[in-house]
C-alpha cells in the first residue's frame, strides 16, 4: 500500500497545488474588497497557457528549453520522496534531507540559468537576486530540519516524522521553536512570496522570480508556474508534518488510512497558505538589501536550534 500513497501524494500535490494558490487569491482578494477570480482561476489559466503556440526566443539554447521541465522534474520527485500522505514511500530510502535540498537547489538553478540564457537585463537581474537568496536559504533549511533530526537519529524525512509522531513533546521545545521559525522564513523566501518577493508584481526593479520568467510564454509558462505552485505545496506540506504530523499515514498504510493521511495534508495546507495570504495582506515588500538580513537572521535561529538539540541530547 505505500505505493498507493505514494501515487495519492502526487495526486494531492499535482492536481491541488494550482487550488492552493487559488485560495491564496481569494484570501487576498477577500481582506483588500476584491471579488476575485474563484478558487479554479489558476486552472483556466494554466489551460489557456497549454494552448498557446510555443515561443522561443532568439538567441536562447537548450538551457532556456529545458528548464521547466527540470523545474517540474525535480519537484515531482520531492513530492514522490517527502512523507507528506504517508511516512513511507516506495522511494523512502532516498527520502533524505539532503537529497531533498538538494533536488529544491537544482531546480532554482535551471531556472537561474533559464534567465540568463535569455541575454536580457532583466533575466540576468532575477537571476542573479535568486541566487543570492538561495545561497542563504537552502543551508538555512539543512540546519533546522537537521536540528529536528537529531532527536530521531536519522536525516531521513519519515523516521524524523515518525519521531514527532511518537515524541509530540519535541517540536514543543526550544528546538522545535526556532526550527519552526526559521523555516517559516526560508520558505517565503524559497518560493518567492511577501516580503521577500512579490508574486504579482510587474515592476521590473523589484522582480526577482517574475524577472527569471518574463520570456516564457505558452505551455513552458504553464509549466513554470504549475511547478511554482507545486513547490509551495509540498514545502508547506513538509513544514505541516514536519510539527504536526497527527492524520499522516504509517509506513504500512491502510485504504482508511490513506484517505485520511490526504484529508489531513489537505487541511493542513489549505490553513497554512490561508494564513500566509492573510498575512501578506499586512506586509510590504522589504527593500532589496535588506532582504539577507531577514535570512541571515533566519539562519542564525536555525543554527541555534541545531546548538541546542545537541545540548538537550547531551544532558538527557
Amino acid at each position: 500500500m505505500s505505493f498507493v500513497a505514494g501515487v495519492a501524494q502526487l495526486a494531492v500535490v499535482v492536481l491541488g497545488a494550482p487550488l492552493m494558490i487559488g485560495l491564496m487569491r481569494q484570501v487576498r482578494a477577500a481582506l483588500e474588497g476584491r471579488a476575485g477570480g474563484g478558487l479554479l482561476q489558476p486552472w483556466r489559466d494554466i489551460r489557456k497557457q497549454l494552448g498557446k503556440q510555443q515561443v522561443t526566443p532568439r538567441g536562447t539554447t537548450v538551457v532556456f528549453a529545458s528548464a521547466p521541465a527540470v523545474l517540474a522534474g525535480t519537484t515531482l520527485l520531492i513530492v514522490a520522496i517527502a512523507p507528506i500522505v504517508a511516512t513511507g514511500s516506495p522511494l523512502d530510502p532516498v527520502a533524505d534531507l539532503f537529497a531533498v535540498v538538494g533536488l529544491l537547489f537544482l531546480g532554482t538553478v535551471a531556472l537561474a540559468l533559464a534567465g540568463i540564457d535569455t541575454g536580457t537585463s532583466f533575466g540576468g537581474m532575477g537571476a542573479s537576486r535568486e541566487i543570492t537568496i538561495a545561497a542563504l536559504v537552502e543551508p538555512t533549511i539543512l540546519l533546522a530540519v537537521f536540528a529536528l533530526s537529531i532527536r530521531a537519529g536519522s536525516s531521513n524525512l519519515g523516521a524524523v516524522v515518525a519521531n514527532t509522531l511518537e515524541h509530540p513533546g519535541h517540536v514543543a521545545s526550544l528546538t522545535g521553536v526556532l526550527a519552526f521559525v526559521a523555516l517559516v522564513v526560508v520558505i517565503i523566501a524559497e518560493t518567492g512570496r511577501l516580503p521577500v518577493d512579490n508574486p504579482t508584481t510587474h515592476l521590473e526593479l523589484t522582480m526577482v522570480h517574475e524577472a527569471m520568467t518574463l520570456e516564457y510564454a505558452g505551455p513552458r509558462l504553464a509549466l513554470v508556474e504549475w511547478s511554482s505552485g507545486m513547490r509551495l505545496a509540498v514545502l508547506l506540506a513538509l513544514l505541516a508534518n514536519l510539527f504536526a504530523p497527527w492524520g499522516i499515514a504509517g509506513s504500512r498504510p491502510s485504504p482508511l488510512d490513506i484517505v485520511i493521511g490526504v484529508v489531513a495534508i489537505a487541511a493542513k495546507v489549505a490553513l497554512l497558505a490561508a494564513l500566509m495570504a492573510a498575512a501578506e495582506v499586512f506586509i510590504a515588500k522589504l527593500r532589496l538589501f535588506r532582504v539577507p538580513e531577514l535570512l541571515a537572521g533566519s539562519f542564525l535561529l536555525a543554527l541555534l536550534a541545531v546548538t541546542a538539540a545537541n545540548f538537550f541530547t547531551v544532558a538527557a
